[in-house]
């Protein structure tokens, strides 16, 4: 109703002028002037960097008027930029790669989506309440252990997590599929022993969970997944660390990294898809300190999208040089 609300007030706007004129790409005509972008849960990176985003393209775009939206994250914002509800989709790297190939959660079922970015990399944070005494991977078993909201790619990510540490997440844990700020709230109240999430660094919410009472929290390595995770799922995922100034940590986490992608329709104009991609990199400082994540990506690895294909408007931005 929002999308046909905008294209029917353009529609009204342009008859009342007795234009015959085509619509040109990139002036602001692409469903209204308007631009939603998906992000994720209101304590992630994803909104945080898509508000900053929102806000640099609304300023710098030429008749266009972007707004960042709260979502349940990557597998609802690839099915809601594929219907049409949105026009703009944050995605960690796995998730994106099933979606056009129609595998894992949409098995069957590909999506039409195209990518403008390779962005920074997402890195798994398992969190647990020390009391518990939770020191290795598979003492989750038989725990209360939130992996995310419903479908998003945190929670995908966290049931592959579980099956590669040789826990079935539907039987051996109690799991709870909650956001993070419902997850956080467990974690104080006693009512959820341990997270798994996905997210940039510092990931806020997380951050704020450590900070509310230090010591009771603890972060559990998760290097001895990898092998494990990269056989039954492919190399998108790469060994990483948790510096100890993340989160002021005793050591180093090891851990494990996924790259995000920013997703379109492949129906968006060329010109617009260019402009989207060039304001990553024109306003990247700017984009840094909305959130520090916002400095770690470059053009040379935002090229990496397979298997996701590029916009043809974000390839012509990378090889204009």
């Amino acid at each position: 109703m929002r999308r046909f609300a905008a294209v029917l007030a353009l529609l009204t706007t342009l008859a009342g002028c007795g234009s015959t004129a085509t619509p040109q790409a990139g002036a602001g005509l692409w469903h209204g002037g308007r631009i939603y972008i998906a992000t994720g849960n209101t304590t992630g990176v994803y909104y945080q960097f898509g508000g900053g985003y929102a806000d640099l393209v609304t300023r710098h775009v030429p008749g266009y008027e972007a707004r960042a939206e709260a979502t349940g994250a990557s597998a609802e914002n690839i099915q809601r930029v594929a219907t049409g509800d949105m026009d703009v989709a944050f995605s960690i790297a796995d998730i994106a790669g099933d979606a056009v190939t129609g595998k894992g959660a949409f098995e069957g079922r590909p999506q039409k989506v195209v990518a403008l970015a390779s962005l920074y990399h997402s890195y798994a944070q398992v969190v647990v309440r020390t009391s518990l005494r939770i020191t290795k991977f598979t003492d989750l078993r038989g725990k209360r252990v939130s992996t995310g909201s419903a479908g998003s790619g945190a929670d995908i990510f966290a049931g592959r997590l579980l099956f590669a540490g040789g826990i079935n997440p539907d039987t051996e844990i109690v799991r709870q599929r909650l956001s993070l700020p419902e997850t956080t709230k467990g974690m104080q109240a006693g009512t959820t022993d341990a997270l798994v999430f996905t997210g940039g660094l510092p990931t806020p919410g997380i951050a704020d969970l450590l900070a509310s009472a230090p010591g009771e929290y603890t972060l559990l390595p998760l290097a001895d997944l990898l092998k494990p995770l990269t056989f039954r799922y492919g190399a998108v995922y790469a060994a990483g660390k948790l510096p100890k100034t993340t989160y002021e940590t005793p050591a180093d986490v090891d851990t494990i990294v996924i790259g995000n992608l920013l997703l379109v329709s492949p129906d968006m104009p060329e010109q617009l898809a260019h402009d989207l991609t060039k304001i990553l990199f024109d306003y990247q400082i700017e984009l840094s300190r909305v959130h520090p994540e916002g400095a770690n990506y470059d053009k040379a690895r935002a090229l990496g999208t397979e298997p996701v294909p590029l916009h043809p408007g974000a390839a012509r931005f990378y090889s204009s040089g």
